[in-house]
């Protein structure tokens, strides 16, 4: 199967080809799931296969190489059956994609957009449920990081903020064709049953203004909010580095800014 379709490096494709790391990565999907479930870049097939069974007529797919959209719809085209697949990129067609119903996002993900993908599954937040995937290990080490870890960053933050997430497994460059340069570390999340209480376009600015400027103390790289950190309950966190706070620290921040701002009116 894996040998059907060419991958491209200007996709970032490195397909998989171990049938029992297909069948690993399709058993993220929680029972409970009640949904439906997308796969990003299904390439040759090999994840897709141990989906089926399980998801059938629920199952999407979005695949931006035309080969392999040609692929897939003859693989999986059947007299009762067709796997629906949009062709063209998912940061592209995310919100048509994902505007109404209830997803679980899965995939062996681009190393070079994996990022970009995961802020785009929390930008959706409301309608992606949990997701599952492989990315480069440093990456997936640095989502599932947490405070005073070298990897610990904006994504580590934000995702916590919104997923249980967890480590699952690493996976050797091998099982890949053709083979990646590095490991790859298969994460999984799921939506956390209550939000922050807060405003999360607030709570991105925050986070993401702070690990801009990770070597300075918080009262330099969030100055801009002003009066932060005179309060008791904010005070404790000027002289700490973003890698110091947890996501709930954040929160914190995140909520005494509103209250500055809902005071000034």
């Amino acid at each position: 199967m894996e040998n059907k379709v060419k991958a491209k490096k200007k996709f970032g494709q490195h397909f998989l080809k171990d049938r029992s790391i297909a069948q690993k990565v399709a058993s993220l999907i929680p029972d409970s799931h009640q949904g439906k479930v997308l796969e990003i870049g299904p390439g040759t097939g090999m994840l897709t296969q141990y989906l089926l069974p399980n998801w059938g007529s629920k199952l999407y797919a979005c695949e931006i190489d035309r080969e392999s959209v040609a692929h897939l719809m003859k693989l999986f085209q059947h007299d009762d059956f067709t796997l629906r697949i949009w062709e063209g990129d998912f940061l592209q067609h995310a919100d048509q994609m994902l505007h109404s119903d209830d997803w679980f996002v899965i995939g062996n993900f681009p190393y070079n957009i994996s990022s970009q993908i995961l802020f785009t599954i929390l930008k959706h937040r409301h309608r992606v449920s949990g997701f599952g995937g492989m990315f480069q290990k440093e990456v997936a080490q640095r989502i599932c990081s947490g405070p005073h870890q070298k990897a610990y960053g904006i994504l580590s933050v934000l995702t916590d903020a919104f997923y249980d997430v967890k480590y699952a497994f690493t996976v050797s460059e091998g099982v890949f064709h053709p083979p990646p340069k590095v490991k790859t570390g298969v994460i999984y999340g799921v939506r956390k049953a209550t939000f922050p209480d807060c405003d999360h376009d607030l709570l991105f600015e925050v986070v993401k203004t702070a690990f801009n400027q990770r070597r300075k103390t918080l009262s330099n790289s969030l100055k801009k909010f002003n009066d932060l950190f005179t309060s008791p309950q904010t005070e404790v966190f000027s002289k700490l580095r973003a890698e110091n706070l947890s996501t709930k620290d954040f929160i914190v921040l995140t909520q005494r800014i509103e209250e500055l701002r809902h005071g000034a009116k």
